[in-house]
């Protein structure tokens, strides 16, 4: 699902059951959280989603499911998965397994940080990396992980194809020190092209916000909105 200029006029969009499984299952996880958070850009967020909190094999095999389903829905092609290190190894590792499980074998390779000097030595490890190339991450804040993967995947002679993302925040992407009218995501499919998808995106959020403000979040809903009417991007 994404955002429109509808979304932002008041119309309600249509709710995806898949988005919004998976913020509650995020918010049960205790990975979604709400409050005052800093992030990478310096802005104070009323939410912060943290996937290294999906900390046991019961929640990281239910993520890998999400991914899985999402992934499959939007008819990417790929050939393999590549996790940026750190957090996209296992998420990466995870997502292969599923696929496997629902029949789809494909290779899988991820990097290291430090080039290894003994053993097999460098940075990639895993399935050599060729063909069309599926990156697998959590949130693209600033884009550094794609872009260093990409240039990766290049060198190795392979096709940076698309990512797959946990959760798009929809919001300014900051260069210079300044915020720019579009969005980590943007960038990368419009200026290094590939294909992005997402579980949930901030449009997910704020539906279930809304539906659950009863419940106790309606002082969260409207720091969500307020932050999102200053920082977000419009979705062409």
């Amino acid at each position: 699902m994404s955002e429109s200029v509808g979304t932002r006029t008041g119309q309600n969009p249509p709710q995806d059951t898949l988005a919004q499984d998976f913020v509650q299952f995020a918010v049960d996880c205790g990975v979604l959280r709400f409050g005052e958070f800093k992030t990478k850009a310096g802005r104070i967020s009323p939410y912060f989603f943290n996937a290294g909190l999906f900390d046991d094999g019961a929640k990281l095999g239910r993520l890998a499911q999400f991914y899985a389903q999402r992934l499959l829905a939007s008819g990417i092609e790929f050939d393999m998965i590549f996790g940026p290190a750190y957090k996209g190894i296992p998420l990466g590792a995870a997502l292969a397994v599923e696929l496997a499980r629902l029949g789809r074998n494909v290779p899988f390779a991820y990097n290291r940080k430090e080039a290894k000097d003994h053993g097999e030595g460098g940075t990639l490890v895993g399935a050599p990396l060729k063909g069309r190339v599926l990156i697998v991450d959590d949130v693209m804040s600033a884009g550094t992980a794609a872009r260093e993967s990409i240039a990766i995947i290049r060198a190795a002679g392979a096709t940076p194809h698309a990512v797959v993302i946990a959760l798009d925040r929809q919001e300014k992407a900051v260069e210079n020190g300044a915020d720019v009218p579009h969005s980590a995501v943007q960038f990368v499919q419009k200026q290094l092209g590939l294909q992005v998808c997402a579980i949930a995106k901030l449009a997910d959020l704020m539906q279930y916000l809304a539906a659950h403000s009863a419940g106790g979040l309606a002082a969260d809903h409207q720091r969500v909105l307020a932050y999102r009417q200053r920082y977000g991007v419009e979705e062409s």
